[in-house]
């Protein structure tokens, strides 16, 4: 006998309705702190005061406690201890002290997600971060935002496992959520995978259009008619943060790794090893480790 078909509360008809009935249910949206709000309205606001957004986050000691602690951290490797918000915004940059507040937010919006192992979920979300940040970096990418979207990419996957835990269950003992075919399982049986959920709610949070449409399609950046390159990087990123996180081994990594995506994205395969000894390049320019390239950013996740 095969595995019981999950409870038709998400299946029917209409794959959209679907989606905005999983929406739709207020009392179990996922909520993030006011000056989190206030930050995400910042996006392509070029003139927003670096005071006006301490400002803010004054008024939330929690934020800005996390904020200076994530400030002095090693991977900023800043040279003297930032004492206040101010100061760590000049040396930061609005844009990584806005990923640094909203990581922060959406971590603390999904504080218990029964069945899941969180701090491996966290963890592989900022090794998709961090590592898409840094390949962003060596392209004509704003590669802070890309940052972002790695961090916001995979919430779906939680907001779905708090809202309809009993539809997933034969699917979570399927296959694992951070499995490289999960998005496509998901769009079989649902009509919809966790990349809308999470464009969904960074749409509620009222984050710019271009973000919300790249969050919908990391998992499967070639599926739209438009290729996204930001949706590409993320994607590329989450490759590299599931092979660690998952221990897969040489011969999984390159089945598993997305070469027509790198293609689209004229990546070297020279960036990780496996990639470069199969392909016989220079190694000069391999990642570093992602536990080196994440060094003291765990802290927005505890």
């Amino acid at each position: 006998m095969g595995p019981a078909a999950p409870n038709a509360s998400f299946i029917g008809e209409s794959n959209t309705m679907q989606l905005k009935q999983l929406i739709d249910q207020p009392s179990k949206l996922p909520t993030i702190p006011k000056v989190g709000q206030q930050l995400i309205a910042t996006f392509g606001d070029e003139d927003v005061a670096i005071s006006d957004v301490a400002a803010q986050l004054a008024l939330d000691p929690v934020l800005s406690a996390r904020l200076l602690r994530l400030a002095n951290s090693a991977f900023f490797h800043v040279s003297h201890t930032i004492g206040t918000v101010e100061a760590a915004l000049q040396i930061l940059g609005l844009v990584m002290a806005r990923n640094l507040v909203i990581g922060t937010s959406v971590a603390a919006a999904f504080k218990t997600t029964p069945g899941l192992d969180l701090r491996q979920f966290w963890r592989y979300n900022l090794y998709t971060a961090c590592a898409a940040r840094w390949l962003a970096s060596r392209a004509d990418v704003d590669a802070d935002v890309v940052f972002t979207l790695g961090v916001m990419h995979g919430i779906g996957q939680l907001h779905m496992q708090t809202v309809m835990p009993d539809e997933l269950v034969d699917l979570n003992r399927q296959m694992s959520i951070l499995d490289a075919g999960r998005a496509q399982r998901e769009l079989e049986i649902f009509g919809f995978h966790y990349g809308d959920v999470s464009a969904e709610l960074a749409r509620v949070w009222k984050f710019p259009q271009p973000l919300v449409d790249a969050l919908r399609h990391v998992a499967q950046p070639l599926a739209p008619p438009n290729f996204s390159d930001l949706a590409a990087w993320v994607h590329m990123g989450s490759w590299h943060a599931r092979v660690h996180v998952l221990d897969l081994r040489e011969k999984e990594q390159l089945a598993s790794y997305p070469a027509e995506v790198g293609r689209r994205l004229y990546l070297a395969p020279n960036w990780t090893p496996a990639l470069a000894e199969r392909a016989h390049h220079n190694a000069s320019m391999l990642m570093p480790p992602l536990v080196e390239l994440t060094d003291g950013l765990e802290a927005m996740f505890d």
